[in-house]
């Protein structure tokens, strides 16, 4: 066997090793352990990944109008613009707060970005949680009801009061120091 033949046989092995990996690569993406059942489209970036270089992360109106939040994921920062301000590498055209959408210049080409809705996955089903302050049984979550809410008021007026005195009677003792509480009887242990 001559060295023309061996580095042909070398270079087809290479080549077979190089598409072998390519293939065990692309098995890896389709069933990554980290990602749900049945989301083989999550791990080659068709649904969940990133959209581009640019992504719609919000839309807000302002008093100075509607302004979108651009997510640069080159640089890993987010910006919120208004329609045709500048000083980014990107420009918003115009923004649909409807269809949540906005159109994007972005190095010479126009793009139009779609506001993804969040994915929440479910551990499993919720049990409610009985409220955890009896004042707030009205029935909304904690917004206490109207009997409740007018108790809490009278003893909290009820507190103010009863501290008022104690300082008015401090200050006419001619001590100037509140009055001690009473302390607890000592017990003696023999």
């Amino acid at each position: 066997m001559g060295p023309r033949h061996l580095n042909r046989l070398l270079t087809a092995l290479a080549a077979a090793c190089l598409g072998l990996a390519g293939g065990l690569r692309a098995d890896l993406a389709q069933a990554s352990p980290f990602l749900p059942p049945n989301s083989a489209a999550s791990a080659s970036g068709k649904a969940g990944g990133p959209s581009g270089p640019v992504e719609l992360r919000g839309i807000m109106s302002t008093g100075h109008g509607t302004e979108c939040c651009i997510y640069d994921t080159t640089r890993k920062s987010s910006a919120w613009v208004a329609v045709d301000e500048t000083g980014n590498d990107f420009v918003v055209k115009s923004i649909d707060p409807v269809g949540e959408s906005a159109t994007v210049q972005y190095q010479g080409r126009s793009m139009k970005l779609v506001l993804r809705a969040s994915k929440i996955a479910s551990a499993g089903t919720a049990q409610a949680a009985p409220p955890a302050n009896p004042a707030f049984a009205s029935g909304q979550p904690g917004v206490p009801s109207p009997a409740d809410e007018q108790k809490r008021l009278d003893a909290v007026a009820a507190e103010v009061r009863r501290r008022r005195l104690e300082r008015e009677k401090a200050s006419q003792g001619g001590s100037g120091a509140p009055a001690a509480a009473p302390q607890p009887p000592q017990t003696l242990n023999r």
